[in-house]
């Protein structure tokens, strides 16, 4: 686990993450969690960015949620979390947030420019998670795009492996010309596609800020 100002980032493979602050725990898109999550149940928000099977698991989400849980996912996702039992199920279209109890989630738009994978029309996400002074940036399956250069976040998780999303190039171009952040994490490598090659590429790309490489957890 990463920690940066009370708050822990554990990459749980692909593009999923656990992030911890104060008595939270919050789960981004979890996909293939270890036998360490296994009837977990501890999750008090969700977020889902789209509807790919690789970020929307049901077998995943029904080790670690609860009837406390909210899930906050894009509007494309409801019609197949809607059976789950969970205290709330949110909808929301990019450039809209939602209040939990203290903390505020935005919704960034996620999308593709040069392939196909994920249309801008499909409205699918990203996220912005904001703790007090420090924002969070969970890309989602994106390009670069305009809308980047308006997240102004203390960290971002980003993909590298090209293919759907970025290649390593892309995300340090990204990371370098347009988020700026303090700290970058590379994610979306090592399941389908890319691997741990192209997360130490991007590291060594970026210059504007530190890299941290996560092991899966």
């Amino acid at each position: 686990m990463y920690e940066y100002n009370n708050i822990g980032i554990t990459w749980t493979g692909h593009a999923g993450f656990k992030i911890l602050h104060g008595n939270k725990k919050m789960y981004i898109d979890p996909y293939k969690l270890s036998n360490k999550y296994e009837n977990i149940f501890d999750a008090d928000i969700v977020l889902i960015t789209h509807n790919h099977f690789d970020h929307l698991s049901i077998e995943d989400l029904k080790n670690i949620i609860n009837e406390r849980t909210v899930i906050v996912s894009a509007q494309e996702c409801l019609s197949q979390l809607k059976s789950l039992k969970v205290k709330d199920l949110i909808g929301i279209d990019p450039r809209n947030n939602e209040k939990i109890d203290d903390l505020v989630v935005e919704a960034v738009p996620a999308y593709n420019v040069n392939k196909d994978f994920h249309p801008k029309d499909d409205k699918k996400i990203g996220f912005i998670i904001k703790f007090g002074n420090d924002r969070i940036y969970h890309t989602g399956d994106s390009d670069i795009i305009p809308e980047m250069k308006d997240t102004n976040p203390t960290i971002v998780l980003i993909p590298v492996s090209g293919t759907y999303v970025m290649t390593a190039e892309e995300a340090s171009k990204a990371v370098n010309e347009l988020i700026n952040p303090k700290v970058a994490i590379p994610m979306h490598y090592g399941t389908i596609v890319g691997n741990k090659e192209d997360a130490i590429r991007f590291s060594e790309l970026v210059t504007v800020c530190e890299t941290k490489i996560l092991e899966s957890e």
